[in-house]
């Protein structure tokens, strides 16, 4: 019988074995674990969170050469109701990036100004409104109180340490109300919703998109909107300096998706609507009214001036009413490099970006007044149901066909058009209505703003039900 014989491959083995050298399987590879806080149910942050976790968006940028070869990064998604918990995770190191409201950010950079270890940086926003929309106090709907001012003594629930907190406390400061002027107390947004909609508390102030989805469910009722503190709100994206300062190119990765994903949501605004409403659980008519054209929100991740100049008033808030104990530098905790370095990759002018405030439009034909949509902040739409989200030139075009559908038996989801003091879109049956022979039907979202415009139009303020039938008859 013939033995077989050593291959040459063989032989060069016992050798190696004969010489001491270990045979064990190579180590496996290394591997690096990227903690991420998100809000899901946060309208404001799904460009910086939901939408790259479901889109794997981020994966696609990971570097994969040099120093990154054979690292196995993995992104450990985190999602919380509100921000402050956020904080602790980066705080104890288990989250790298943290996505939350301008109150509870500035509060982070604070926070972390005397740790040792670490500090963390700004590094992007996520989505804002200048005017302040966005934040808002509600009460149910059957409530007597109509305004700010009639919750004195009451039970107002808002999630301390969140942006709708730092709203509140800023309403309060501006009324020169005393701290004991509500009696407040903290709850979750789902915790204070369930709480309002059953009347164990008078009031519930929130964030996004909690002002926007508790009317919309049928429940409740808005009494004070954020653009009565005239204050931006925003939220944004914090990162730990220590991990960003040894992973660049992490940060990078990070910041290309958040560009992907604004992009996402543009090109398609109705799937988009769609697919973050069976990602989050907020329904999708809420999702695009915040994100869809002409938004509630602008999605830009660029650091702006006003949006900076506004962190620096939520400090001077937070100190006065001692939530701040020392001083906090804004300035240099912002850091735009990341961005910045992410614009120039791509080929676009960061310069350009960060002085513009433009949202993308509500566009095209009105096919019922039958006339281009030449002033998108005058227009409106109505969401047919399991069919496309119409475009009209005018309110009075949108109620008018809203009427026509109603009478032809065409189901429709919602409707929107746009406040005429602030261009913020509003579901149409909640807003406030001027009817007058020369302006038509007028609407707005706060009745103290209709109520200046009719008394120097010469008009009457009405509901949805009546402004239908002036726009009709008109």
């Amino acid at each position: 019988m013939a033995f077989p014989t050593f291959s040459r491959t063989a032989a060069s083995l016992a050798a190696l074995i004969a010489a001491g050298v270990s045979l064990a399987a190579p180590a496996s590879a290394e591997t690096l674990i990227v903690g991420i806080g998100t809000q899901d149910t946060t309208t404001n942050t799904v460009t910086t969170g939901v939408v790259l976790r479901q889109l794997k968006l981020i994966e696609k940028h990971l570097p994969k050469d040099g120093k990154y070869a054979g690292l196995d990064i993995k992104l450990d998604w985190q999602n919380f109701t509100s921000g402050p918990p956020v904080t602790n995770g980066m705080m104890a190191g288990k989250l790298q990036f943290g996505g939350m409201g301008d109150y509870p950010l500035v509060v982070n950079g604070y926070t972390f100004q005397s740790n040792p270890e670490s500090k963390t940086q700004l590094i992007s926003v996520a989505a804002y409104n200048l005017d302040g929309s966005g934040n808002g106090v509600v009460v149910h709907k059957d409530s007597p109180y109509f305004a700010l001012e009639d919750l004195k003594g009451k039970v107002v629930s808002v999630p301390f340490g969140s942006a709708a907190h730092g709203m509140l406390l800023k309403a309060m400061q501006d009324a020169k109300m005393p701290k004991d002027f509500f009696t407040l107390v903290s709850q979750s947004p789902e915790v204070g919703s369930t709480n309002l909609k059953e009347q164990k508390i008078d009031a519930h102030a929130d964030f996004v998109p909690f002002a926007e989805l508790l009317p919309f469910r049928g429940f409740a009722r808005k009494v004070f909107d954020g653009v009565q503190t005239n204050l931006p709100t925003w939220h944004g994206v914090v990162v730990r300096t220590d991990f960003a300062e040894r992973y660049p190119e992490i940060v990078d990765a990070y910041l290309q998706a958040v560009l992907d994903a604004n992009e996402w949501v543009k090109s398609d605004p109705k799937r988009a609507a769609e697919k973050i409403s069976e990602w989050t659980g907020t329904d999708k008519e809420v999702v695009y009214i915040f994100l869809g054209p002409g938004g509630i929100m602008t999605m830009d991740p660029t650091l702006k001036a006003p949006l900076i100049a506004a962190a620096k008033e939520d400090v001077k808030v937070l100190q006065s009413l001692d939530r701040i104990k020392t001083p906090f530098d804004v300035d240099p905790w912002v850091n735009d490099g990341y961005l910045r370095a992410a614009f120039k990759a791509r080929g676009l002018d960061y310069d350009a970006a960060v002085k513009s405030t433009a949202n993308y439009e509500v566009s095209g034909e009105d096919a019922f007044c039958k006339k281009p949509i030449t002033e998108p902040r005058k227009a409106g739409e109505i969401w047919v149901k399991d069919g496309d989200i119409l475009a009209f030139s005018s309110a009075s075009c949108t109620l008018a066909a809203y009427r026509d559908m109603q009478t032809k038996g065409t189901a429709m989801n919602v409707a929107y058009v746009f406040d005429a003091a602030r261009g913020i879109k509003l579901f149409a049956d909640k807003a406030f209505y001027v009817i007058d022979p020369k302006a038509g039907v007028t609407p707005f979202m706060l009745k103290q703003d209709a109520e200046a415009f009719a008394t120097k139009a010469g008009g009457k303020v009405a509901p949805f039900e009546d402004a239908l039938t002036a726009a009709t008859a008109g």
